[in-house]
């Protein structure tokens, strides 16, 4: 895997390559790093992948518009510097928001969508709540002590009990996190519009993969939603919470496969 750092509108993104063919972009979500998607990048093979660490993130700096627009046009800018005509982009949760306002404003560089435990619907009043309580605890406490209050939800139950080392690795994977950018992707999600018309207009093929146990994304979330593309992929992981492609490995990097290769093949 190459790790090369550009320049996207004056500001650096860092980003990891690996493989050649068609292309495949992973976005992480929020309290992650692209390393997220590690096990899934040694597995997919015969793609070229591209895994930034999304603005605000890992080893990438804030940008001045860190709304869900404003990230897509820097992923947008990642795929111009590459030369990426055209790719397939899998968003695991905010990452899949991003993807959803990247289809919406560059929709024709899209071959496929990946909505990987993420949603087109708007955060819901409550959603907006529990957010807004995020970011009094983050100004209050930090970053690294929200993350480890926080990330261990995202896993199920079973999993907590029996890979704790799972969770804890993925706290210490975000520990230097910023407390500027998460405050700003919270902000930012609150303030996204439903983009479930976009998922009816567009003919590309969509990917959902749900968790049965994921309370960030409901299952009936993605349920309610993956009737509307002209093409679904619908995949629920019956024992993972809402970090499937580290709950459920196999599974998950399995069906990233076959959906890429209805679409490239």
């Amino acid at each position: 895997m190459l790790e090369t750092t550009c320049n996207i509108s004056g500001v650096p993104l860092f980003y990891r390559t690996a493989g050649e063919g068609p292309a495949v972009v992973l976005l992480h979500g929020f309290g992650e790093t692209g390393i997220i998607w590690n096990d899934q990048v040694s597995a997919l093979s015969g793609y070229r992948l591209i895994v930034p660490d999304l603005p605000g993130s890992g080893q990438s700096a804030m940008i001045g518009d860190m709304s869900m627009e404003g990230l897509a046009t820097a992923v947008h800018g990642l795929l111009q510097e590459l030369g990426i005509e055209r790719c397939v982009l899998i968003g695991h949760s905010m990452g899949g928001y991003i993807a959803l306002a990247f289809l919406e404003k560059y929709g024709e560089l899209l071959a496929g969508i990946g909505l990987f435990h993420s949603s087109a619907f708007a955060d819901s009043e409550e959603k907006k709540g529990t957010r807004q309580k995020g970011i009094q605890f983050i100004e209050k406490h930090g970053a690294a002590a929200f993350l480890e209050t926080a990330t261990p939800n995202l896993y199920s139950p079973a999993t907590k009990e029996e890979r704790p080392e799972l969770v804890s690795a993925h706290i210490e994977s975000v520990k230097e996190a910023s407390a500027a950018a998460l405050i700003a992707y919270y902000r930012s999600m609150m303030q996204r519009p439903d983009r479930t018309a976009l998922l009816q207009q567009n003919k590309i093929p969509v990917l959902f993969v749900l968790g049965k146990y994921d309370t960030a994304v409901p299952m009936a979330d993605g349920l309610a939603q993956a009737h509307l593309p002209a093409v679904s992929h619908v995949h629920l992981l019956e024992h993972s919470g809402h970090m499937g492609m580290k709950e459920e490995t196999e599974r998950s990097n399995g069906l990233l496969q076959a959906f890429l290769t209805t679409i490239h093949h």
